[in-house]
């Protein structure tokens, strides 16, 4: 029997029911995604309310977010594990679960201790979610159309920390800080009643065994280098401190590395990085990173800082960003599945890198509609590649291995998250010590401007009823004032500038993605027939054929 091409490629194609998309779990995923990422981000600047609120300090209530951060980075190179060995929906539901009722408590909290307790039990919880969601994604996702998904997933993930000080800001200011926990509780339960309803269990691997060594040394090396890289700047870098927390993530490091090569089943599989596609797009990622969290690091800071912007109205500045991102990823993953990661990947990366450089012409008296313009745009350059630099990447791995590949991503991207917004700060710092050196230089009390500045402020406190003494110390304090916003603007301003740098070197890792057409070898010339042979003979087998033209020589000479 001649089975025919036509025949054997279609029992190649997966049925065509494979081919369409659960809606429903889909949106369950990204409702658990989001209220996760959401929720973290609804407490950046609810930090100053917590103070007052329970009556602590800075220092102490930072650790709302560091406890967080601390938690869901130890878990997350297990997430891979806990899948395979016991399967992702339990997982992903189990999770959701457990950051759902640590929401509750945390609304509930009387003190600052029990809400740093209850955040780092969200952030053990929370942590699982991110790789879980994308493997889930890979299962019920067919390849073809994954790009599409996983735009539709970075919505979630991606515009939610946006979208978060806005919201947070409004429910500060006409509600109570307790909203900021409750919200996430009705959209928790919504998520877990569809996702145990609707999902389907993945294939258990009950054979695998867990690598305790391994566990134990990526929690000391992402916990000890996440707390050095959150707490480097207040604590001191030089200070003893911070040195030994970078000691220990530097040896267990070391340690992981040996430690995991030799594994037959590693917690973190660094096989992967035998994979160039695999390993370019998480370099590249890392390096969008940098630029992403400079801009959401840094003009929250300058709206609050140096324009006098209240939380709510920094939000509504940069909502348009975020509506910007939350619009061109599911396009920017349509177009993914059509026409890959080169085209998206460098229009996105040039409008985000030359509208981050631009934000350096930041001045105090810059108009909000050139930022909102210039800040859209950027939202655009995200949503345009920040998807499909991850997607490329994991579609580079066997389906069966995308829960070990996501572990792995999930703990470097939020390594190079933290890292960047450590090194951004520590420039900004140093950058505005050396600027405000300079200006006060220059700022002498020979100089003309000055002293007509000096006059009239004095001239003005008097009036107002002090004394000469208090008038002139006043005017001082006005001009030492001027100074440090004038510092700080440029500080920020030339940081945006470095910040932009990572995402210029990345535009050339993008070229590396474009696939080498395979040359293909010409076709060897068919042996002349004789030209006794008769119409039949041309139709012999290949094998038959071979056979015939290699004994026609000793045939002749017979």
């Amino acid at each position: 029997m001649i089975v025919t091409s036509e025949s054997s490629s279609a029992s190649l194609k997966p049925p065509a029911a494979d081919e369409s998309i659960n809606w429903v779990a889909l949106t369950a995923i990204i409702l658990g995604t989001f209220v996760s990422v959401l929720n973290n981000s609804l407490l950046n600047v609810a930090l100053p309310k917590l103070v007052n609120v329970f009556g602590s300090t800075t220092q102490d209530i930072q650790w709302v977010l560091t406890g967080y951060m601390l938690a869901s980075a130890v878990v997350v190179p297990m997430s891979g594990y806990m899948a395979d060995r016991f399967g992702a929906k339990r997982i992903f539901v189990l999770a959701l679960t457990g950051f759902t009722l640590g929401s509750l408590l945390c609304g509930f909290a009387w003190s600052a201790s029990s809400l740093i307790a209850f955040r780092i039990i969200q952030g053990i919880f929370g942590g699982f979610i991110g790789p879980i969601c994308m493997t889930i994604v890979y299962s019920i996702v067919p390849r073809s159309k994954i790009g599409m998904a996983l735009g539709l997933w970075g919505v979630a993930a991606m515009a939610a920390p946006a979208i978060g000080p806005t919201l947070s800001g409004y429910l500060i200011q006409y509600f109570t800080w307790r909203l900021l926990f409750f919200i996430s509780v009705p959209v928790g339960i919504f998520a877990i009643v569809v996702s145990f309803l609707v999902l389907k269990e993945m294939p258990i691997k009950s054979n695998l065994k867990f690598d305790l060594p391994g566990c134990i040394l990526s929690v000391l090396c992402f916990g000890s280098l996440l707390l050095a890289l959150s707490k480097g700047q207040s604590e001191g870098w030089t200070s003893l401190y911070i040195i030994s927390l970078l000691y220990i993530a530097f040896f267990s490091m070391c340690l992981l590395i040996w430690v995991e090569l030799g594994k037959e089943q590693p917690l973190l599989d660094f096989s992967f990085f035998k994979n160039p596609t695999f390993t370019l797009s998480l370099i590249a990622g890392s390096l969008v990173m940098v630029g992403l969290y400079g801009g959401t690091f840094l003009t929250p800071l300058y709206l609050q800082n140096v324009q006098g912007q209240s939380p709510l109205q920094t939000g509504i500045i940069m909502l348009p960003q975020s509506l910007a991102m939350a619009l061109m990823m599911p396009i920017s993953g349509r177009l993914f599945d059509k026409i890959g990661v080169v085209p998206l990947a460098l229009t996105g990366l040039a409008l985000m890198s030359v509208t981050t450089f631009e934000l350096h012409l930041l001045s105090q008296y810059t108009s909000n509609h050139w930022l909102d313009a210039i800040m859209t745009v950027r939202g655009l350059g995200i949503g345009m590649c920040m998807m499909p630099l991850t997607t490329v990447g994991m579609n580079a791995v066997a389906r069966e291995r995308v829960g070990r590949a996501s572990s792995l991503s999930n703990v470097i991207r939020q390594v190079a998250g933290s890292l960047s917004i450590a090194v951004l700060t520590a420039i900004m710092t140093n950058q505005q010590t050396l600027i405000n050196a300079d200006i006060s230089s220059k700022v002498t009390v020979t100089s003309d401007a000055v002293s007509r500045f000096m006059s009239t402020m004095t001239g003005y406190f008097m009036a107002s009823g002090m004394d000469s003494t208090y008038s002139q110390a006043s005017a001082v304090t006005v001009l030492a004032g001027m100074i440090a916003k004038e510092s700080l603007v440029r500080a920020i301003g030339e940081t945006f500038m470095i910040s932009s740098m990572p995402l210029f070197l990345c535009i050339p890792i993008v070229f590396f993605f474009i696939k080498r057409k395979k040359k293909s070898e010409a076709p060897a010339p068919a042996p002349e027939a004789p030209a006794a042979s008769s119409a039949p003979e041309q139709n012999v087998a290949p094998e038959k054929a071979k056979v015939q033209v290699q004994t026609q020589p000793s045939l002749q000479n017979a």
